[in-house]
Parts: structure tokens; sequence; C-alpha cells
């Protein structure tokens, strides 16, 4: 089992930046993938971006060039920087990770990101 703790989600101005940060504990393997996704109103779940273990990143189109994604492997947290950030950026986000070679994905509580125009 893997339990995951978000924190940093809240009402931001267009324009304006969030960090949201996501703590993994349990039964964390060495080679595993941390992420977020994101689920607007009436929409389905999204990929925003993710990262494995040994740093390689993949972003959503839509956040390329505003979003980043990082992680501190000694703490089992990932995070992501949003900037620029625009009101179809609004939705629920939640962090996911996934020990590599594994089937389950576990997932936070989620956490909403508000963007007011």
């Amino acid at each position: 089992q893997v339990q995951l703790v978000e924190s940093g989600g809240g009402l931001v101005q267009a324009g304006g930046s969030l960090r949201l940060s996501c703590a993994a504990s349990g039964s964390i393997f060495s080679l595993n993938t941390m992420g977020w996704y994101r689920q607007a109103p009436g929409k389905q779940r999204e990929l925003v971006a993710g990262i494995t273990s040994g740093g390689i990143t993949n972003y959503a189109d839509a956040v390329k060039g505003r979003f980043t994604i990082s992680r501190d492997n000694a703490k089992n947290t990932v995070y992501l920087q949003m900037n620029s950030l625009k009101p179809e950026d609004t939705a629920i986000y939640y962090c996911n990770f996934h020990n590599t070679f594994t089937p389950r994905d576990y997932w936070g509580q989620g956490t909403q990101v508000t963007v007011s125009s």
C-alpha cells in the first residue's frame, strides 16, 4: 500500500502561480513514477505531468512551458510548480503514484485549483 498526501491548491487570479506538493509513504519501490492528473467539471481526468524516479519528465501539451514537475526522492515527494495560470487550468488536481512493474496505481484525495479571470 502507498499513501499520498497532497497540499497546495487554492484560488488564484489568472497569470498567477501555485505550487502543489504530494508526499508518498508506504511500500515505495526504488523504480517508480509520480505524477499529477486533473479533472475539470464534466470532463475526464487527464494527465498533467509525470516524472520517473530517474528524473524523466513528460507534460501535457496544454501546460508545457508553464508548469514544472520535480521530485525529491529522499522525501518521496513530488511537486508541481504552476505558473501563468489560466482559467482553463481550474480543476481538481490528483497526485498519482505507480511502482514500476506492478499493476496498481495509487491516487491522492485531490486538491482544488481555481483560477479566476
